[in-house]
């Protein structure tokens, strides 16, 4: 058995197909617990693809209301010795938020809200609709999943990872963060652009590699993405998210085919914003 450094296990198994049984390598991608040690708060742990932790942490974080700009932070890095192990220590901290990222003893990697005690939705409160400066033409947003696949280095290999991208308005990917967990994949991506001064992402695109959720709706709020792509479906509370924040989200992007489900007149033009839509924006 052989473990790879960026994220995948080498084992034998067996494969049965027409031609009979045959023995053969396969790539495994790899799901470890990470504990998150915030100072003056229980210990969080999540279950993810090892690498980028201290952008995962820091994209919790994010999530979480916890910390806006790398300024925030006093210490965040793995403990010597421990690499399934971050240690965060920020500058302002308060036992009100300690209480925002209390969790029951584990957060899975299939759902960024499983284990919670509530969703803090409070978080987003007084936060303005997003805007966006730089019409989108739908030959560009086209053109992202061919890319997105081109760099999955790890979903190549195993075919058992997310992908979270962010593009700038010309559809140049800028990065990719890869994972076994949706939320994770979108905290990693996310926690790349605070730790290195990118936010907020209001004039940038992120694309996901499966369905949009409520919880990936409400991350992206936080790094104030102005809009949303997923290869699959959005929920019903992802769509209600996005109108009501004013995110572009679009559904079901393939080449030369997608849905808008919220912002379309980003896309479309000024004249094509959708029915019922404005009035569940909030108030700037």
């Amino acid at each position: 058995m052989n473990m790879h450094e960026y994220g995948d296990m080498h084992l034998d198994i067996f494969t049965l197909d027409t031609q009979g049984i045959t023995v053969r390598e396969d790539a495994l991608a790899i799901e470890e617990a990470l504990e998150i040690r915030l100072a003056g708060a229980e210990p969080v742990i999540t279950m993810r693809t090892p690498g980028h932790d201290r952008e995962l942490t820091a994209g919790l974080m994010l999530s979480e209301g916890l910390a806006r700009t790398k300024d925030d932070f006093e210490v965040i890095d793995h403990l010597v010795g421990q690499p399934n192990v971050v240690q965060v220590v920020l500058k302002r901290f308060s036992a009100t938020k300690a209480e925002q990222l209390e969790r029951s003893s584990l957060s899975n990697s299939a759902c960024g809200v499983c284990g919670k005690k509530k969703l803090n939705l409070e978080i987003m409160q007084g936060l303005n609709p997003l805007t966006f400066s730089t019409p989108l033409h739908r030959q560009l947003l086209s053109s992202l999943p061919a890319e997105l696949y081109k760099h999955q280095k790890l979903f190549e290999q195993t075919g058992g990872l997310h992908a979270a991208a962010l593009f700038d308005a010309s559809g140049q990917l800028l990065a990719l963060r890869e994972d076994v967990g949706r939320h994770n994949a979108v905290d990693k991506l996310n926690g790349w652009a605070l730790l290195n001064g990118q936010l907020p992402l209001d004039d940038r695109i992120i694309l996901l590699s499966g369905r949009a959720s409520f919880e990936l709706i409400q991350k992206c709020i936080m790094a104030r993405v102005s809009v949303v792509c997923a290869i699959s479906a959005p929920s019903s509370y992802a769509v209600r998210l996005a109108r009501e924040f004013g995110i572009t989200l679009v559904g079901f992007l393939r080449e030369g085919r997608f849905n808008i489900y919220s912002g379309a007149e980003r896309i479309l033009g000024p004249s094509y914003a959708l029915p019922n839509e404005a009035e569940n924006k909030r108030p700037a």
